[in-house]
């Protein structure tokens, strides 16, 4: 039987939000898969792996399910590379031609979106702009993915 929560840091993340999990990872809709390690250089071989392998997983899923083109996989190791929460994640995005005038400019989006994520944990975890239930759907229709 599944967790009711998952640990991400210091937050807990619903199970309903989870829609794929293994033995050393899992993914949940808006942040993707994690480990239970606050750097990479802190993950064993098998966890990189993994990890990456997930990735795969995931973002080939993702590609499809939202008729991208392109992925974009993120990693921000460390608080100086703008990581707001201390565990290994990635984040995948679905890319899409001309989604950004200038390609790299979904850096400096995902910088802001990433600080905006990083001041609302601390004042509410479940949050306000995705709730719950709208989070609970989405990872409902990521569990259909064949992985």
């Amino acid at each position: 039987m599944a967790a009711e929560y998952y640990d991400f840091g210091p937050h807990k993340i619903p199970q309903s939000s989870v829609f794929y999990t293994t033995d050393l990872s899992f993914a949940f809709v808006n942040l993707r898969p994690v480990v239970p390690a606050k750097r990479v250089a802190d993950l064993t071989a098998d966890e990189i792996t993994e990890l990456w392998i997930i990735a795969q997983k995931v973002g080939r899923q993702l590609e499809s399910y939202h008729k991208a083109s392109s992925l974009t996989f993120v990693i921000q190791d460390g608080p100086e590379a703008g990581q707001s929460v201390p565990h290994v994640h990635i984040h995948i995005l679905p890319r899409k031609s001309d989604d950004y005038e200038n390609n790299d400019d979904i850096y400096g989006e995902i910088n802001e979106k990433e600080e905006e994520l990083k001041q609302k944990l601390k004042v509410d975890i479940e949050g306000e702009e995705r709730g719950i239930e709208e989070m609970a759907q989405e990872a409902d229709e990521y569990r259909k993915f064949v992985f």
